[in-house]
């Protein structure tokens, strides 16, 4: 299964920046999840399995121009949510489910209303769709319109597809690597925003089902800009201008003793705590728990503290918090920029969650000034 922030331990070791150690007795194999089944599956879409190829080596991601396609939408989605289309809030504060619509068939003036209304609610579930049963370049092809692929550094992905992100867990219990996961801890909650160790983090992301249990598995989400809302005043003016460590050292040093893959040399970068959204013009908190690791120029007890609260004001805030239950021909839109999410881990009857990501990059995370609220 592919490492990702879940599967990091909860104490996170310092992992000084510099060449990820790989254990001399470790070498990285090309794996392939349908091997470790025998050679046979039962995956509806076995095209989709993940594989850890260690031929898949890149170079550091260079900085590109995010062109934000939901700024020029039209804000009545004519294009988007036609007649017929039936739209109905999850949440006041975030979430919605959408049906009537097929994405695979939007124009782009329709692609610019989804990344506005995204925008917008945080989180869209859009049921009934095609997405899994598209080329899987022409689902690319599709993601590719609002940003550039980010190709995960350590996670596995369809042989010959390395910008599909693969969640994977399957098995009968105790035989899960997500058991090991459990093993130590009481909850599966983990919020994140992903791989926001980047220098330009991921803004508008896919997520769409392949297999998945008939209950349970379902994914929460935090809106981030409602957490920051629910702030004191001199807690926001005293927030902005500060920035956090985002680390993907830990990621890729887990993944070297997991698979034995990582495909680019892992990173660090400086995002404020406090980011803009640059369609809404909105304010958000921009941490979270599993890449943040301290405020610049803080001590560690400050720092620590500091984020500790806002972790938990984050995980706490049942106001701003939506559940989105899965279903066959369900494909998921959130903003990464204005989120955190987490999996839940509460099935134990082996059935196969198999989901597929594709994550455009975006804009480098920016802050506008503090306005205190009248």
């Amino acid at each position: 299964m592919a490492p990702s922030v879940q599967q990091i331990p909860e104490a996170v070791p310092t992992v000084a920046p510099g060449k990820v150690v790989v254990p001399v007795h470790e070498k990285a194999t090309y794996k392939r999840q349908i091997d470790v089944e025998g050679g046979t599956t039962t995956a509806k879409y076995p095209a989709y399995l993940p594989t850890w190829n260690p031929a898949q080596i890149y170079p550091p991601l260079e900085p590109y121009t995010h062109v934000e396609h939901g700024l020029a939408a039209d804000p009545k989605f004519p294009d988007l949510l036609a007649e017929g289309t039936k739209v109905t809030k999850l949440t006041p504060t975030i979430g919605s489910e959408v049906t009537g619509v097929q994405l695979s068939k939007l124009s782009p003036a329709g692609k610019d209303q989804l990344a506005l209304l995204v925008a917008q609610r945080k989180v869209v579930a859009f049921r009934n769709q095609d997405f899994a049963d598209l080329p899987l370049q022409e689902a690319l092809d599709f993601g590719g319109y609002f940003g550039r692929h980010h190709i995960h550094p350590t996670s596995g992905s369809p042989d010959g597809f390395p910008e599909l992100h693969i969640v994977h867990r399957y098995g009968p219990p105790g035989s899960s690597e997500f058991d090991s996961f459990l093993a130590n801890r009481n909850s599966s909650a983990s919020w994140h925003s992903d791989v926001t160790y980047e220098a330009q983090p991921p803004g508008t992301t896919f997520l769409y089902l392949l297999d998945g249990p008939p209950d349970g598995g379902d994914t929460l989400f935090a809106n981030q800009a409602e957490a920051y809302n629910r702030l004191s005043e001199p807690l926001k003016e005293r927030l902005h201008g500060l920035k956090a460590v985002h680390s993907g050292f830990e990621q890729a040093q887990f993944g070297k003793e997991r698979s034995g893959l990582v495909r680019r040399e892992p990173v660090k970068n400086e995002h404020p705590i406090v980011r803009t959204h640059p369609i809404t013009g909105e304010k958000a908190l921009f941490i979270n728990r599993g890449f943040t690791r301290s405020i610049v120029g803080l001590k560690k007890e400050e720092s620590d503290a500091l984020l500790n609260f806002l972790y938990d004001h984050i995980s706490r805030g049942i106001d701003w918090q939506a559940r989105v239950k899965w279903a066959p021909g369900t494909v998921v839109v959130w903003d990464n920029r204005v989120t955190v999410h987490s999996a839940t881990l509460d099935w134990s009857t082996g059935e196969r969650r198999h989901l597929a990501r594709i994550q455009p990059q975006a804009e480098a995370p920016y802050e506008t000034p503090y306005v205190k609220k009248e």
